[in-house]
């Protein structure tokens, strides 16, 4: 519940600060003084857009602050969650700086205004009579129907379910989509594959394939060298084995005169035996060299291949070749391979969609079931707020399933006798409006957790017996939550706990709002003023006391 509200540099507010009753709180005043000013200044922690028109001083700051005792709340899990300190006397703060910039902090901690809204949401509730108009929205009858339920874990349920659902089928459609654009290709990279895995590029040896070709296509010139280089070398009178045969005996016959003869002569016996190794080699390559056309064909052909799908696929070597090979072999087996993975995915998708609408099946069913005690319940508060021919119905649709199930609700009300229902955007007035949004709030408060309630006038249009009553429930609220209201109606200010004035303060060079706790006495002459105007009568006086005796 709210312990404290500061206000400071806010509209017509200089400097407020309260600390309202844990229970029913009435602020009353003159029209303008500066009431529902404090309203806009709670719709700031609640994470409303903030405008420096409403600096009360434009070169000064704006704050707003508020202090929550929120240890009966359960929030420990959603301030973790938003990575907040949780403290049980928690602080709200709204700043708005000259220069329009706007901050916000919850326990001194920075927050982005979503991380307000998160946490303000669920420790106040304000209502103004402007906001009977949420009562049309569809969202709004739903929330209404949901917290009635009670059906806040299954509904969290289906959402978790409906999200994984919409996942899975996000996923199918892109694996749908995934599919027929390879299948488009997959014609193309079968060949492409085929192709390069005939080619067998593992076996291919590209430089001595080239070098191979080369020697077959020049075979005759090569074997006409190469018996050329057998004649100089030991065919021919002079040949080169000849010589070194012939100077090996020369040296040997003089080698008893030096040792330096000794070692030419084995130097050119190595150079014998190493002779005589090259012509071996060559009289080997040149036997074994003819002119094999069959064999040049077959080599031509291969190169040509090569060549042919190296400048298809614009590379220069078979490392290149065997990786785009392997690229298109893994692009073919995809899709090959891919009705297991579609489906697996439709499989998910249809599971997943079965858990959905099971749990959109209860959840629905839950919903139903209280419409008719919900409808009874509204329509006998309506009358007990001077309402006897009023009438709520709820209708019911199935609607596709979607992020909340597969429901719609429309709530068709009527005031008068022999008018049937129609949907609230329709019909109602005002005051109607009001007494139908209270009588709502009422019976929700016993369903939530919500610390504090605030009303702006919802008392609307109401005098009498009908406010006592509105009154009584007001004060009923109040004791299982904190109830700020804004009235007009002296039935209704004479419930309170506490009572707040609202004045105006025309001393300075500019008015200022103020407000101040009544005291017993003060809380008479205001209930008198409210009944009898500004000079109340003794009755007036003594009919306030008597509405604060039966409050």
């Amino acid at each position: 519940m709210l312990k404290n509200l500061l206000i400071k540099n806010y509209a017509l507010i200089q400097h407020l600060e309260m600390a309202p009753s844990a229970n029913l709180n009435i602020i009353t005043g003159e029209t303008g003084a500066g009431k529902s000013i404090m309203l806009g200044a709670l719709g700031l922690l609640l994470g409303n857009r903030a405008d420096t028109k409403a600096l009360y001083n434009e070169n000064e700051k704006c704050i707003i602050e508020g202090v929550f005792n929120i240890s009966q709340y359960k929030l420990k899990t959603l301030f973790d969650a938003l990575d907040i300190d949780y403290e049980e006397e928690t602080f709200l703060r709204r700043e708005i700086l000259p220069s329009g910039k706007s901050r916000a902090f919850i326990n001194d901690t920075p927050v982005n205004l979503d991380a307000l809204k998160k946490i303000s949401s669920k420790l106040m509730d304000i209502h103004s009579q402007h906001d009977t108009l949420l009562m049309g929205d569809a969202n709004f009858q739903m929330e209404v129907i949901d917290i009635y339920a009670e059906t806040a874990s299954l509904l969290k349920e289906l959402q978790q379910a409906f999200n994984a659902f919409k996942k899975a089928e996000k996923n199918h459609q892109s694996l749908l989509k995934e599919s027929d654009d390879m299948q488009k290709a997959f014609d193309y990279n079968q060949f492409l594959f085929t192709e390069l895995e005939r080619a067998t590029l593992e076996d291919i040896n590209q430089s001595e394939l080239e070098e191979e070709i080369e020697k077959l296509e020049n075979a005759e010139s090569i074997k006409e060298k190469l018996n050329e280089v057998l004649e100089y070398l030991s065919n021919a009178e002079f040949s080169v084995e000849n010589g070194l045969k012939s100077g090996g005996l020369a040296l040997g016959q003089i080698s008893k005169f030096s040792k330096k003869f000794v070692t030419l002569k084995e130097r050119i016996d190595s150079l014998q035996i190493e002779l005589n190794d090259i012509i071996l080699e060559i009289e080997a390559e040149e036997s074994e060299l003819f002119l094999d056309q069959e064999r040049t064909e077959l080599l031509r052909d291969r190169l040509d291949t090569l060549y042919t799908l190296q400048k298809k696929h614009k590379v220069d070597d078979i490392a290149s070749l065997i990786s785009i090979r392997n690229e298109l072999q893994e692009k073919v087996d995809k899709v090959l391979n891919f009705d297991d993975a579609l489906q697996a995915a439709e499989k998910e998708k249809s599971q997943l969609y079965a858990v959905m609408t099971d749990l959109a099946s209860k959840l629905s069913a839950k919903r139903r079931s209280i419409i008719e005690n919900l409808e009874k319940e509204i329509t006998h508060l309506l009358y007990q707020l001077g309402m006897p021919n009023a009438n709520l119905s709820i209708r019911h649709e199935a609607v596709s399933p979607n992020f909340f199930g597969t429901d719609s609700f429309t709530f068709l009300f009527s005031a008068n006798k022999g008018v049937a229902p129609q949907a609230l955007k329709n019909v109602a007035s005002g005051g109607e409006f009001s007494r139908l949004m209270l009588a709502i709030k009422y019976i929700l408060a016993g369903k939530t957790n919500l610390p504090t309630v605030i009303f702006d006038e919802i008392d609307t249009g109401i005098s009498g017996e009908i406010a006592l009553k509105v009154g009584g429930m007001m004060k009923e609220m109040a004791a299982a939550h904190q109830v700020i209201t804004i009235s007009h109606v002296p039935q209704i200010a004479s419930k309170g706990s506490a009572h707040y004035f609202v004045y105006k303060d025309d001393n300075a060079l500019k008015s200022v709002s103020k407000l101040r706790k009544l005291s017993e006495d003060e809380r008479v002459k205001e209930i008198a003023m409210m009944l009898g105007g500004a000079t109340p009568s003794e009755v007036a006086f003594e009919n306030a006391k008597e509405l604060i005796k039966l409050g």
